[in-house]
């Protein structure tokens, strides 16, 4: 181990899909780096913009990088192999941050390894590290009714009703991403598992 956190927030670029559901992990990125007084700035190596810095407590919290891929989701996986290599962070140090349509919506569940539940976007990423074994921390956004595609609904924006709590589901996440970080995986699906749906 680093010592050294990758946290990854998936999405698309460009204003057509930044306010979509498959982008709500840029979105918990970017309240993560509006808490902490951070920028993005283009990283070296990787198709990506990169902030450095610290979780926790003033002059003692974990180093941490946030990414977000500059690709389309599909194709995250050069971006974040990249990152890992120049940052020298391992595959257990690595935090993506997704959204999940198994999950109803404002549901956080965290994990290590498993299947990637037909999200292309974390396919990509287990291919080019060449192993699943990184942490998740999934959002659900819940599944279309009726007979929408699903690829059409992630690319979607959220609901009037969705926008509502969206806000605090991205606030979950984001303390959610920190405990990680901070406490370790078991602590962390200790407390956010036991979390009701609002």
């Amino acid at each position: 181990m680093s010592g050294t956190h990758l946290v990854i927030g998936l999405g698309n670029p460009g204003p057509k899909y930044e306010a979509t559901r498959h982008n709500i992990g840029q979105m918990v990125l970017d309240r993560i780096a509006a808490s902490t007084g951070g920028s993005f700035k283009a990283a070296r190596r990787a198709q990506a913009v990169v902030i450095e810095g610290r979780m926790g407590a003033p002059g003692s919290g974990a180093r941490t990088i946030l990414a977000k891929p500059t690709t389309y989701m599909n194709v995250s996986g050069g971006p974040v192999k990249g990152l890992a290599d120049f940052y020298g962070i391992d595959p257990e140090d690595v935090i993506v941050v997704h959204d999940d349509v198994d999950l109803p919506f404002d549901t956080i569940r965290l994990k290590r390894g498993g299947g990637e539940g037909g999200h292309n976007g974390l396919r990509d990423i287990s291919k080019a590290l060449g192993t699943r074994d990184y942490q998740r921390v999934r959002i659900g956004v819940g599944r279309p009714t009726g007979r929408q595609d699903t690829a059409d609904f992630v690319l979607a924006p959220f609901s009037a009703a969705e926008r509502k709590t969206l806000d605090l589901v991205i606030g979950d996440a984001e303390d959610a991403v920190e405990a990680l970080v901070l406490t370790g995986l078991t602590a962390a699906q200790q407390r956010f598992h036991a979390k009701e749906t609002r």
